[in-house]
């Protein structure tokens, strides 16, 4: 399934400085890029996985901006530690600073692809979940699932490809319409319980001979669930 994000997420290379929650100073990052769920920042030092930080960032001479973040997930690049981080609290007047903020940087890319997401949007909301594509970074994954139609009381089995904190793809062999309400047992391959989570099927097509695949929207946004399957398939 292609790659999508509900907010765009804007590109911005800016170099700056962030100080996390107890550090005496601030230390030298790159915000790669920005937008108003989250942001992808390159620096030095490592950050503790699947955590909640509190940061100071300074995004411009005269703003520094004070939110809450989740780890979302970590790779390295020409030898530094990227992270994209998730706002799990920010103010409403500092997304607008940082809309402001990309008006001014990139006003061009802005007008383009702002229009261009708004199209895809009405073309793609039959179809998927609109808002899920996407906050969370998807990870490709491949792991045994039971579930339980909650609507027919009809359980059923399948498999993962994806996963995120906010939803799932899933392979089954028969067709799962839309709507459908969901309770999910994942594998984990860690030894320990099944990991259980709430869905609903926003999305449902055919695949191939006996394979359908769906897009499962989860209840619940499960960022601990997700380290640990991340966890366990490495």
């Amino acid at each position: 399934m292609q790659e999508r994000r509900g907010i765009v997420r804007w590109p911005l290379s800016r170099q700056t400085k962030v100080k996390l929650r107890g550090a005496e100073a601030f230390i030298d990052c790159v915000v790669k890029d920005i937008n108003l769920k989250g942001l992808q920042l390159a620096l030095g030092m490592k950050l503790p996985k699947d955590s909640f930080l509190s940061l100071s960032l300074v995004l411009s001479g005269e703003f520094t901006l004070f939110c809450e973040v989740w780890v979302a997930w970590h790779k390295v690049v020409d030898g530094r530690n990227v992270y994209g981080l998730y706002f799990t609290k920010i103010k409403d007047g500092d997304k607008e600073f940082i809309y402001k903020l990309l008006r001014q940087h990139i006003p061009h890319e802005i007008n383009r692809r702002w229009w261009a997401e708004t199209r895809e949007e009405g073309e793609a909301m039959a179809g998927e979940n609109f808002e899920d594509r996407r906050i969370f970074e998807r990870f490709h994954v491949n792991l045994p699932v039971r579930f339980l139609d909650t609507g027919s009381s009809q359980e059923n089995c399948g498999r993962i490809f994806d996963i995120s904190a906010k939803g799932i793809g899933l392979v089954t062999k028969e067709k799962l319409p839309v709507n459908t309400s969901l309770e999910m047992w994942l594998e984990v391959p860690d030894k320990g319980e099944p990991l259980y989570s709430r869905g609903e099927i926003v999305w449902s097509k055919s695949s191939g001979l006996n394979e359908n695949r769906s897009g499962v929207s989860l209840e619940k946004a499960d960022l601990m669930g997700l380290g640990r399957v991340l966890r366990a398939a490495q």
